[in-house]
């Protein structure tokens, strides 16, 4: 009798903890409407070439994003790639961008670097290049997350105080504010040094980009 309670008690014990398990689900961040619509308005080419024309403090800058690593479910991936347009071939700035959604009208953009990253300039026309580009060659940027909030079809936000480092031209952190809406895209990236004052960046404002295609 002893040993047919022991064996029912590690059964019942067995089962139990099987049923009370936490199963952490697994989310295709791939089938979120919201997520996969505000990808798209980011998602193409855009110019700073009718700002650029209409104030001479402005250069005339190519942005593009464009999707990589679609089979990934963990979010919405981007190439990211900007570059004057007079050296289109030589961007001054590449990233990857990894998108989620945390909250309801929350949308956040994890900033990752690219090692030997012009190797992969010119990469949105390039099947070669885009298979090339692996998960192993990025890198995440800690404290650089811009962080945007939607109300309507307005989107606004960027990275958050002082937590984006940034040694750039004797900058101590760098700022990046961001509206979206279709079709256009306002960025304004600054540098800062220790004592707060501005060492990069636009100064009366930021960049607006129009989405071309």
């Amino acid at each position: 009798m002893t040993k047919r309670i022991s064996i029912l008690i590690a059964l019942f014990t067995v089962t139990f903890f099987s049923g009370c398990s936490v199963h952490k689900r697994v989310v295709d961040l791939r089938n979120d409407k919201a997520l996969v619509h505000f990808a798209s308005l980011l998602t193409g080419k855009f110019s700073s070439k009718k700002q650029a024309a209409e104030d001479s403090t402005y250069l005339h800058i190519s942005l593009i994003m464009t999707p990589i690593w679609q089979d990934r479910t963990d979010g919405i991936w981007l190439y990211v790639e900007q570059a004057a347009a007079s050296r289109l071939t030589k961007p001054y700035r590449q990233r990857v961008y990894k998108l989620t959604r945390p909250g309801a009208n929350i949308f956040q953009s994890d900033i990752y670097t690219i090692q030997n990253a012009l190797d992969f300039a010119g990469l949105q026309d390039d099947v070669a290049k885009m298979q090339k580009l692996t998960p192993d060659k990025i890198e995440l940027k800690d404290g650089c997350a811009v962080i945007m909030s939607r109300k309507n079809n307005l989107y606004e936000g960027g990275t958050q105080g002082e937590s984006c480092p940034s040694d750039l031209r004797g900058a101590s952190y760098a700022t990046t504010k961001i509206t979206l809406t279709d079709g256009q895209l306002y960025s304004w990236d600054q540098g800062f040094d220790s004592s707060d004052i501005q060492v990069w960046g636009a100064i009366k404002g930021g960049y607006v980009f129009l989405k071309e295609k």
